[in-house]
């Protein structure tokens, strides 16, 4: 295992909103789930949200969060849906199995469906089926009344397009969710917050030579801003190439702290504040 610099800052109390603690990375590099929740615990983390892209990783979600809550002093949540990738896996069988999970959502602390979105980027999916399976978890979250977790890469304007339709025809909640890592313009970012959505910053927002993401952060009001790992992926600096984990949340907030201004509290405070209304948990 790489070693990697921990936390030794002001952060506390803090919300990693997107996890993906299930992942095989964590068990191949020795890293277990006692372990990853100590350290989160250690780096001021107190909360943390394990997404889905699948039905198996939806219920594998479920069960970890199941499992390992509380532990560490950490409070565990979890989402469930189809991520664009595995759009192709969409069927009434895999609707039903969803939709299952989410009428126990309470008992199993569901609390968004998602991931859900386009990625034209790898194109794991067909385009139209991506569209297709990407609506109906759209209108599927307004019926049942919760939020989302978006992933939209390098298909800005069909994303755009399905959701201002949605949205124009009163099909999207006000609280519609979060865009998860966000590569956006500043100005299709701004119109999603104008939608009603929350922003998601990660690792990315520390590298050295992404200049867009900081110009995001930049325009979008602070009582939108979450922050989040993507763990095991997308490790922030100073540990990029390591596996990434929860604990490193703190750098994200560092840095967002330093683009607005604020002290590394306060942003830790606001963001937390933020993952809080925007998964409807009461604090």
């Amino acid at each position: 295992m790489r070693e990697v610099k921990r936390y030794n800052g002001d952060a506390a109390g803090v919300f990693d909103t997107h996890a993906h603690l299930y992942d095989e990375r964590f068990i191949e590099e020795g890293i277990t789930p006692d372990i990853v929740l100590q350290n989160a615990s250690e780096a001021g983390v107190t909360r943390i949200l394990v997404p889905a892209d699948n039905l198996r990783s939806s219920q594998a979600a479920v069960k970890y969060v199941e499992d390992n809550n509380g532990k560490s002093g950490v409070e565990l949540y979890c989402s469930v849906g189809v991520h664009p990738h595995e759009a192709s896996s969409w069927n009434d069988d895999v609707k039903e199995a969803i939709l299952k999970l989410l009428c126990s959502r309470k008992e199993n602390r569901i609390r968004a469906i998602g991931e859900i979105g386009l990625d034209y980027h790898y194109d794991l999916s067909p385009r139209d089926i991506q569209r297709k399976v990407f609506e109906e978890q759209l209108l599927m979250a307004y019926e049942l009344d919760i939020p989302i977790i978006l992933h939209e890469r390098e298909a800005t304007g069909d994303s755009m397009d399905i959701m201002r339709r949605l949205y124009k025809a009163g099909k999207m909640r006000s609280n519609v969710g979060v865009c998860h890592c966000c590569s956006a313009s500043p100005e299709i970012a701004t119109e999603l917050v104008k939608m009603g959505f929350f922003i998601g910053f990660d690792g990315p927002i520390t590298f050295k030579n992404n200049k867009n993401t900081p110009a995001v952060c930049e325009v979008i009001p602070m009582d939108r801003i979450v922050v989040e790992t993507d763990s095991p992926y997308l490790t922030p600096t100073p540990n990029r190439g390591a596996v990434n984990e929860p604990a490193f949340v703190p750098y994200v907030i560092e840095k967002i702290a330093e683009i607005k201004g604020l002290s590394v509290t306060e942003c830790a405070r606001i963001t937390t504040e933020n993952g809080l209304k925007l998964y409807e948990i009461d604090g």
